[in-house]
């Protein structure tokens, strides 16, 4: 079954690049967008992230706190991070655990081959843990703004 707004958010526990613990339960009572991504370092993806870091004041202004997430490893993502200064950090999910737990991988064309990996997918979760909103049609440059919008 679909997860849709309205729901309890799947639970987690992973890791962010610096190797700092993250779960659903920690992030209690905060409000926050879970940004699944397909790859660290593609040129959608980095044009995403740029674009949240560029408004990155903007969302936490709106209380929202940012983690990114993709099947990359820890390393991979703290390069990411070094190379165009993201504030936020980016969850290690190289198992799929947590990619497959909110329902974003599967089958998908990608420059018209047929393929397997993550929907680029944002969730905003609520202060109480429940899924506030779904984002399935990201647009890379204005990410931040379809955040922002109610």
């Amino acid at each position: 079954m679909k997860l849709k707004p309205g729901q309890k958010a799947p639970p987690f526990e992973t890791i962010d690049q610096a190797g700092n613990p993250v779960s659903l339960s920690a992030l209690a009572g905060k409000k926050f967008a879970l940004v699944f991504y397909p790859r660290d370092n593609s040129p959608t993806c980095t044009t995403q992230v740029c674009n949240l870091r560029d408004h990155y004041d903007q969302l936490s202004k709106a209380g929202i706190s940012l983690f990114g997430v993709s099947p990359d490893s820890q390393k991979k993502h703290q390069n990411f991070i070094n190379k165009f200064n993201l504030p936020f950090p980016i969850l290690v999910d190289s198992d799929l655990n947590l990619i497959k737990k909110y329902q974003v991988w599967g089958p998908k064309k990608v420059f018209g081959k047929d393929i397997i990996g993550v929907y680029r997918t944002t969730f905003i979760i609520d202060e109480k843990g429940i899924i506030a909103k779904i984002i399935d049609e990201v647009k890379a440059k204005d990410h931040a703004k379809q955040i922002l919008a109610n």
